[in-house]
């Protein structure tokens, strides 16, 4: 089995942010469901793990979720194409979720928005074409 990762984020209401992230075309994954928590699959190997704030405080102690150290995290994901990005964040904000930045260098191109409980994505695109000059020329 390959690792997965999961990203954990305190939510002020659980079944909305499950709505939400449903809405971006990603399931929910009935496995980790549970008292406060729900888990949204990505992909196979990422998941993005809703619990609620009293759920979320177990895991962090003493803090408060929500505090601008919390707000400070961005959730980078890669797409395999510069239309996924449109995609996910029109979905994004037609879903309730706020549009941020975007930014497009030609080789890399991304928006940025923030779910209903202020947590900020960004969803990006890099040539494959450029990412492989760039190894090439860190390998010299």
């Amino acid at each position: 089995m390959a690792p997965t990762d999961f990203i954990t984020l305190p939510v002020t209401d659980l079944e909305r942010s499950k709505r939400f992230y449903s809405r971006l075309g990603w399931g929910l994954h009935p496995t980790f469901e549970g008292a406060g928590a729900g888990t949204v699959e990505i992909r196979e190997d990422e998941h993005v793990m809703v619990l609620s704030e009293d759920r979320h405080l177990r895991l962090v102690r003493p803090g408060t979720p929500g505090t601008p150290a919390d707000a400070s995290v961005v959730n980078a994901l890669s797409v395999d194409s510069p239309e996924q990005i449109d995609t996910i964040v029109d979905r994004a904000v037609r879903a309730g979720g706020t549009e941020g930045d975007t930014q497009d260098y030609g080789f890399l191109r991304s928006r940025c928005f923030r779910d209903p409980d202020g947590h900020q994505w960004e969803i990006l695109w890099v040539d494959p074409a450029a990412a492989s000059v760039r190894a090439t020329h860190q390998q010299q």
